[in-house]
């Protein structure tokens, strides 16, 4: 094993604590793990990874909804949920599901008023245009495109990803754009993904027509106390490992403090990972989540959120009565490792 090039041994906390902050890049410490459980590749990655998913009941209907809006051509579909949930995982699943005959433009983070957001979606297409022309030309422009499409017997999906963050002028913009559909045939349809303020914003009286043309909506739900635990076995199992590394009582914890959010879920058992690997535990169990809790790492995860009362119940997992190691011990431990390596 190499020695780890981001670790440094220093004397003072301080600056052992620097050496903690260079561990935040994960090629630092993937190896060292990863080996430790037998794993193949990082089972709780926040990536995106569509292969990753708990197809949960919310996750099926929520994918079943984006696909019926695709399907009946719906002129907007609207998929909102709790920040950190997989909506982009879903969006990433969505655009492996769709089929041919459809343009498809991803836009993410868009912000600013109705001529940036022209100049949004055309990037999004891959249109090139002049940064300094008008919006009348570029809209012009835009449409010219989407009616040569939908000539060759092509469709635009266009999906906005992180939608909360656009205007109340760039919705209603989006809803003119529909206006481009004739007849009977659908020339662009729109997928808009976003937090829960996206939903209330489009509930305002001043959006009714854009609310009026949502003809498939589904708001995604976190995961309830099974679903984590079945969450998190089945990241285990998919990375290569047995499933059983985080015990019951870590798994009913790890559900208590994130409230069955899977991106909380992840950087939780992420760290688990890490510090039960740098004590030498196969095994996590609740000891270890809140000593991760404890060291206030992640600004969303509080140490009062921690219920006392799954670490110290009955049957506790591992010793209990003993102070934990601090970060720094643990740092001082895999330095040692590493040395000896």
């Amino acid at each position: 094993m190499k020695e780890a090039s981001g670790l440094r041994r220093d004397h003072d906390f301080e600056d052992r604590s620097s050496a903690v902050n260079d561990l935040a890049d994960p090629s630092h410490y993937k190896g060292f793990y990863a080996d430790f459980y037998g794993f193949r590749e990082r089972p709780f990655t926040l990536l995106p990874d569509p292969e990753m998913l708990l197809w949960a009941p919310q996750y099926r209907r929520a994918i079943s909804v984006l696909e019926f809006g695709i399907a009946s051509r719906s002129p907007i579909t609207l998929l909102t949920g709790t920040i950190g949930c997989g909506k982009t995982t879903l969006i990433r699943e969505l655009l492996a599901r769709i089929e041919g005959g459809v343009t498809i433009g991803l836009i993410s983070n868009a912000q600013g008023g109705r001529g940036e957001l022209i100049q949004w979606i055309m990037n999004a297409l891959g249109l090139k245009f002049d940064y300094n022309a008008t919006y009348v030309t570029l809209f012009q422009q835009m449409q010219d495109f989407m009616v040569s499409e939908y000539a060759a017997g092509r469709r635009i999906i266009l999906i906005f990803d992180e939608a909360q963050n656009l205007s109340q002028e760039c919705l209603e913009e989006l809803r003119m754009l529909t206006n481009i559909n004739s007849g009977k045939d659908e020339v662009i349809q729109l997928v808009l993904v976003g937090q829960p303020e996206l939903r209330d914003m489009i509930h305002r009286p001043s959006l009714v027509q854009l609310a009026q043309r949502i003809a498939a909506s589904y708001y995604l739900e976190p995961l309830n106390e099974a679903q984590t635990a079945e969450f998190i076995i089945r990241r285990l199992k998919i990375a290569g490992g047995k499933g059983s590394e985080f015990a019951p009582s870590a798994r009913a914890l790890a559900y208590q403090v994130t409230g069955g959010v899977p991106r909380l879920i992840n950087q939780l058992c992420e760290m688990a990972l890490f510090y039960a690997w740098s004590m030498g535990r196969r095994r996590i169990d609740a000891a270890i989540l809140e000593h991760v809790i404890n060291d206030n790492i992640f600004f969303a995860i509080q140490p009062s959120k921690a219920p006392r009362s799954v670490v110290t119940g009955a049957n506790p997992e591992g010793p209990t009565d003993q102070r934990p190691e601090t970060l720094g011990d643990s740092v001082e431990r895999m330095e040692t490792r590493a040395h000896k390596a």
